[in-house]
């Protein structure tokens, strides 16, 4: 008779266990092995909360915009997103007035369970499996013996999925090379040499990485048999001859508005999760687009769109490109953090450290197919009405795209085209 209770009680402590084991794998308490996605802490997000912290992406994404293509006449391509979550990473270690000028920009309340929840929502919302491939990630390395509070680790580990590694700053090429080969293995091999040993100084305390990395296909493609080489006309009496993908009397609708400005046109991926966004000015006139970009003017083109049919000329088109940051972001209000006068003592409990450096580099690739995108980010700490008749959305000019993730409205990718080739 004992026997059998033992039995029984010991059976139901398994069970108890298994429970438990699978709850806390489901948490994201332990990283699970295989292709189980590891999951951050989103439980008190709400639909208001993420599409709070969604819409402060988006802002910081134009601002971010200003910076980097406001009145450029060259290719513009970064991840505003990618960006952001590497500087929201540093910013939950601000304090004082450094916190105040990063909120300023960042727009979001720092600490705060239900944004870090948010985080978690939006992260454990693009790492699923889909009918495309998105994957975003973060880490966090730390100088060996370097002694940062365990709840600011704690916070980067459990909201933002970044786990803290140990690096020997003092040995720059390692610490380049371990790096290095973290973005490339996050952003699908396309972001190559991220750093290189002059990036890192022996007094690096912290570096804080995101990277993301995105391939869909066209939900509606594009046949490579009706590319064909077109004019495109960067500006007035500059043509350029450029290969240009061509969909036309298709049998599927597109969502579509205009303006007396403009056109927006929106491309799905399959899946129908992701989708491309293209602005297209009427005239040869991107700046006068540029002016008119706001989380406000999108909301209201993108509610405005409708099913249309739309004859589609659309340029291929694969860019790279890379920025240092710093002189955007001070632009932007946050000059504190990157001096000595910055306080970032939520990371290490006694401050003495300001950002040096915040680099990044971009990369995609459009065609008949779909698209290929990737991003990384690091940021380096020291101590111290439908018509009757189709409409054509012919882009033979230079014309500005965004990447956004449909169900949060997150920007995700950003650029401007002026000159595909």
């Amino acid at each position: 008779m004992k026997t059998k209770k033992m039995i029984a009680l010991t059976t139901v402590c398994i069970v108890t266990l298994i429970v438990i084991f699978a709850g806390l794998i489901y948490s994201g308490f332990f990283s699970p092995p295989g292709n189980v996605q590891a999951r951050a802490v989103d439980t008190f997000a709400t639909a208001e909360s993420v599409d709070y912290l969604s819409y402060a992406m988006n802002g910081f994404s134009f601002g971010m915009y200003n910076e980097l293509g406001m009145d450029s006449d060259e290719n513009v391509f970064f991840s505003p997103y990618s960006i952001f979550v590497a500087l929201a990473m540093t910013y939950e270690g601000a304090r004082g007035d450094t916190a105040a000028q990063m909120k300023s920009v960042l727009d979001f309340e720092q600490n705060d369970e239900v944004y870090l929840c948010s985080f978690g929502r939006i992260y454990n919302l693009l790492n699923i499996d889909a009918e495309y491939t998105l994957n975003t990630a973060n880490a966090l390395w730390t100088k060996k013996d370097y002694p940062f509070l365990e709840e600011y680790l704690s916070f980067i580990d459990n909201y933002y999925m970044g786990k803290a590694t140990d690096v020997d700053f003092t040995n720059p090429s390692e610490a380049a090379e371990i790096i290095n080969s973290w973005v490339e293995e996050n952003t699908g091999g396309k972001i190559e040499d991220m750093l290189s040993s002059g990036d890192i100084s022996p007094d690096t305390v912290l570096i804080l990485s995101n990277a993301i990395y995105f391939k869909g296909l066209w939900l509606t493609q594009f046949d490579v048999e009706d590319t064909l080489d077109r004019n495109f006309e960067i500006t007035q009496g500059d043509i350029l001859q450029v290969p240009t993908m061509v969909l036309t009397d298709s049998e599927e609708s597109f969502n579509y508005s205009e303006t007396d400005d403009l056109q927006i046109l929106e491309l799905p991926y399959k899946g129908d999760a992701v989708s491309m966004i293209i602005i297209l000015p009427k005239e040869n006139n991107i700046s006068s687009v540029e002016q008119m970009l706001s989380n406000e003017n999108l909301s209201t083109w993108m509610d405005s769109m409708y099913p249309t049919d739309v004859d589609i000329y659309l340029p291929k088109f694969t860019f790279e490109t890379e920025y240092n940051l710093k002189e955007m972001l001070i632009a932007m209000g946050m000059d504190i953090a990157f001096s000595f006068n910055a306080d970032f003592s939520g990371m290490n409990g006694h401050g003495g450290l300001f950002i040096e450096k915040v680099l990044h580099k971009a990369f995609i690739e459009v065609n008949e197919e779909g698209t290929e995108a990737a991003a990384a980010t690091t940021v380096h700490m020291l101590e111290s009405a439908i018509p009757d008749s189709p409409k054509v959305f012919d882009a033979d000019h230079p014309f500005l795209y965004l990447i956004q993730h449909k169900e949060t409205g997150t920007i995700l990718f950003m650029g401007k085209v002026v000159n595909p080739q």
